[in-house]
C-alpha cells in the first residue's frame, strides 16, 4: 500500500494540473445536471444564502443530509448537494454553486459514484486535487474539509477502492493548506469488519437517520464555533 501511495501521489502531482480537468470536460455529461443546478440558481435568487457560511456539497450523502441546519444550530449552512454527481460535477458548477456563496468552509463528500462509475483510486483523486485548484483560485482563504469515503452493503466490493481513495486524500490533506479530512472509513463498519445494515435504507446505499447520527458527530468537530463564522 505504500508503494501504491507513493507512486500515485508523485505521478498525480504533476499531472493533475494540466490534464485531468480537460478530459473531464471533454467526456462528463454535465448537462444532466441542469435542472438541479438551474433549482440551486432560482433558490438562491428568491431567498439569498448568506455569505461565508458553511457549504456542504457532493452527491446523495449531502443531498438527503436535509437535516443541517437543525443539526448544527448556530452554524449557518449550505446544503449544494446533488444526488448521483461526481467529484467532477462540483468542480464544473463551482461558477454557479459555489463562487457566489463565498463559502468560508466547504465540506465535500463525493468519489463512490466515481469509483462506481470505474474509475481508479487514482483518477478520482486527480479529480479531487482539480477541485482543490479550482476553489482556491477563486476563494485562497476557504478551507475545504473532504469527508472520507466509508462501505455501503451494496457497494462492499468497492470497498479496497474508497481505501485507497481515502488514503491518498488524507496524504495530500497534510501537506497542503487550508485542507482537512474526515475519517470516516470506519463509520459504518461493525466489529466484524463488515458494513453495519441497520445504519443504511433498504436500498443498501444511501444513510438512514441512524448512519446520519454517527456522521454529524463525525463532521461537528470540524465545524467553526458559532461566532466564527462570520466575516
Amino acid at each position: 500500500m505504500k508503494s501504491f501511495l507513493s507512486f500515485a501521489l508523485a505521478a498525480l502531482c504533476f499531472v493533475a494540473p494540466h490534464g485531468s480537468l480537460q478530459a473531464a470536460e471533454t467526456n462528463h455529461n454535465f448537462a444532466r445536471w441542469e435542472k438541479e443546478i438551474s433549482a440551486f440558481e432560482t433558490a438562491d435568487r428568491t431567498n439569498p444564502p448568506p455569505k461565508h457560511a458553511v457549504l456542504f456539497i457532493g452527491s446523495s450523502t449531502i443531498r438527503f443530509w436535509t437535516t443541517l441546519a437543525q443539526d448544527y444550530p448556530g452554524v449557518p449552512v449550505i446544503n449544494r448537494g446533488f444526488g448521483g454527481s461526481e467529484i467532477a460535477d462540483s468542480t464544473h458548477f463551482a461558477e454557479r454553486i459555489i463562487f457566489p456563496c463565498e463559502p468560508k468552509m466547504i465540506f465535500l463528500r463525493a468519489g463512490g459514484n466515481d469509483i462506481h462509475a470505474g474509475k481508479s483510486a487514482a483518477e478520482v483523486f486527480a479529480d479531487y486535487q482539480e477541485f482543490v485548484a479550482k476553489v482556491h483560485t477563486k476563494l485562497p482563504q476557504t478551507e475545504i474539509v473532504f469527508i472520507s469515503q466509508c462501505p455501503a452493503p451494496s457497494r462492499w466490493k468497492e470497498a479496497e477502492t474508497n481505501k485507497q481513495l481515502n488514503q491518498l486524500v488524507e496524504a495530500f490533506t497534510k501537506k497542503t493548506p487550508r485542507l482537512k479530512y474526515i475519517e470516516s472509513y470506519d463509520l459504518s463498519l461493525g466489529p466484524d469488519d463488515q458494513p453495519r445494515e441497520e445504519l443504511f435504507r433498504a436500498d443498501r446505499l444511501h444513510f438512514n437517520a441512524e448512519g446520519y447520527k454517527l456522521l454529524i458527530e463525525r463532521v461537528r468537530p470540524f465545524l467553526p464555533k458559532p461566532e466564527a463564522t462570520g466575516k
